[in-house]
């Protein structure tokens, strides 16, 4: 509701009409509570925008407390995309599938001349939009018509089996992946069968394309706004688009630090102007490398890269297995405390008589 009122309070004006039109895609990222819905909804009102979700668990019919939807109220005031249109029993939905229909869409909102608006919320869903970094594998037809999808056959297969054919056909990629992570693994493999190239040579070639680097292929929409609501400095990775920073750290400051300069930012590049404000910049370290091999033995994970083994030790799912590890260290301390001051224990003691008894000669 909050989202509603705040959309509401914000004079509507003429929007874009009659400027020389070069539609960006707008990206809006964030952490939870952050306003990145709120934001969204105000923009698309402001610009006669559409907002895309890139929520993996959006996109499933129900669970709208858990995942924090925006109401039905909300998305009346501003068309909504790839929202509740997922079976919650379907288990083989994939960022590809996901890739496939936004990019659709968002073509879409293109040619009918208004902007996309995409919120962010599964950064993986969000690459697979910005970049081109996904193969495309088709799925294959039998005799019966019946299609079928050779990565769920695979993944049906023992996983050290499976690891160790990938480890043949793509010793690189192996190196990379966890042989425990049976669905990468089998991902793999389903593009050198399908394909008769390497999942890794397929990555280096999407690299080595114009405009590509480090995260992947060229861009797919090169005119691309990324909208980034934050309340701390850290600040994002390298090789992306302009990000402008935006401070919510004072909620009562919404319009003049986050409305007013986005609305600034956006309709900047639909005039084909460089934006007033300054992109967030982050030192870049030359000797970084990102191909270094970690292995978290806590989260039984491989790291690939110093910039992410640096982020993922500071991750909240790393600091709470670190946590529990060091409860259960605490709690088998106290175990063995326990059982060396207890009654059995000073019985025993007291049998086998005072310390260095059972070294005496006899007499």
């Amino acid at each position: 509701m909050a989202a509603v009122a705040a959309a509401r309070a914000v004079s509507l004006g003429p929007g874009l009409r009659g400027l020389p039109r070069s539609l960006p895609l707008v990206v809006i990222l964030g952490a939870t509570g952050t306003g990145k819905s709120t934001l969204a909804l105000q923009l698309g009102q402001r610009l006669g925008g559409e907002i895309v979700s890139a929520d993996s668990m959006q996109v499933y019919e129900g669970l709208d407390i858990i995942t924090n939807k925006v109401s039905s109220q909300e998305q009346r005031l501003c068309q909504h995309h790839m929202i509740s249109f997922v079976d919650p029993l379907v288990t083989n939905y994939t960022v590809v599938d996901f890739r496939n229909k936004a990019t659709a869409l968002i073509e879409d909102i293109f040619a009918r001349d208004k902007i996309p608006i995409v919120v962010g919320g599964t950064n993986y869903y969000i690459e697979s939009l910005l970049w081109k970094v996904l193969i495309s594998t088709k799925p294959q037809e039998m005799d019966t018509k019946k299609v079928i999808d050779r990565k769920v056959e695979l993944e049906k297969e023992d996983g050290h089996a499976l690891y160790k054919r990938l480890s043949q056909v793509d010793p690189e990629m192996a190196a990379k992946l966890h042989p425990h992570d049976k669905r990468k693994v089998a991902r793999s493999l389903q593009v050198f069968e399908e394909t008769g190239i390497s999942h890794s040579e397929f990555l280096y070639r999407q690299r080595a394309e114009e405009g590509g680097g480090p995260l992947g292929g060229p861009l797919r929409f090169p005119n691309s706004c990324i909208l980034w609501l934050h309340a701390d400095q850290t600040g994002p990775g390298p090789s992306v688009p302009p990000v402008y920073g935006l401070e919510v750290s004072d909620v009562s400051k919404w319009e003049e630090s986050v409305l007013e300069p986005a609305l600034e930012i956006v309709q900047s590049f639909v005039q084909g102007h460089k934006p007033a404000a300054v992109p967030v910049r982050v030192p870049h370290n030359d000797t970084e490398n990102k191909r270094s091999y970690h292995m978290c033995d806590l989260c039984d994970r491989i790291i690939i890269g110093d910039r992410e083994w640096a982020a993922h030790i500071k991750s909240k799912s790393h600091l709470h297995q670190l946590k529990k590890r060091r409860r259960l260290d605490s709690d088998a301390v106290t175990t063995i405390e326990s059982q060396s001051t207890s009654p059995d224990r000073d019985k025993e003691l007291e049998e086998m008589g005072p310390p260095g008894e059972e070294l005496r000669p006899s007499v």
